[in-house]
């Protein structure tokens, strides 16, 4: 059996408000979100815990609370697992984020300052910068950051964690993707968004984040790519 290369998670810092169960559940949140931990690979409780330095309990409670939102599959022999994906279930969540994102991004736009909107052109340079280094984890990152502050601008929004649980379920398999940046991200659609914001277009303004989606999702543009790239993904 191939050894597995060390699993590599960026902890934050626990802060003084939270408990070591919460503390672990935003920890393992955040590498699924952005991709650290990729799928097929085998996880078990006692690695995990031994890798965040808990006891196995907080990481147990965490496990289950990421399993209740689809994000792992904790298996009958105690290991721990990215659930298994299929076309169907991709395309669903994926057509689902365009749903959400669209709808989330209109309503945001009447409360989008100029505050916020400087903001936003700073995250999108900060991420042109991430491509040209070849960061991904960062692109990933900074990529949920610059759509959070856009609906977040939306003072009575209840989407975004309805959002966040859709990149919780794709951030494995998405991660991989990003790798195939250079032939899928011709255009820029956060400065086609920022431009829409600019001139209070809320058309235009949609029309940019589905095809931000699109765009990021490109290499399952055809039935047989995405067949490809899930035969990847499962390591077969």
């Amino acid at each position: 059996m191939t050894k597995q290369p060390p699993l590599n998670i960026s902890l934050p810092q626990r802060q003084p408000s939270q408990t070591v169960t919460q503390w672990a559940y935003q920890s393992l949140r955040n590498a699924l979100m952005v991709g650290q931990i990729p799928p097929g690979r085998a996880l078990t409780i006692r690695g995990l815990a031994d890798l965040l330095g808990v006891s196995p309990m907080p990481v147990r409670e965490a496990l289950r609370q990421l399993a209740a939102e689809n994000a792992l599959e904790i298996l009958g022999n105690r290991r721990v697992t990215v659930p298994q994906m299929t076309a169907m279930k991709f395309t669903e969540l994926c057509e689902t984020r365009i749903a959400l994102e669209c709808h989330a991004a209109l309503r945001a736009l009447p409360y989008v300052d100029n505050e916020r909107l400087e903001q936003l052109r700073q995250l999108d340079l900060e991420i042109d910068q991430a491509q040209k280094g070849g960061e991904l984890e960062q692109i990933n990152r900074l990529n949920q950051r610059f759509h959070r502050l856009l609906y977040g601008a939306n003072p009575h929004q209840i989407t975004l964690p309805l959002i966040e649980s859709l990149w919780l379920q794709l951030g494995p398999f998405v991660r991989l993707a990003t790798q195939q940046l250079q032939d899928h991200y011709l255009i820029d659609r956060h400065k086609e968004a920022i431009t829409a914001i600019e001139r209070q277009d809320s058309l235009a303004l949609q029309l940019a984040i589905a095809s931000d989606i699109r765009d990021g999702l490109a290499f399952a543009g055809t039935p047989e790519m995405l067949q490809r790239f899930l035969q990847t993904a499962a390591g077969e």
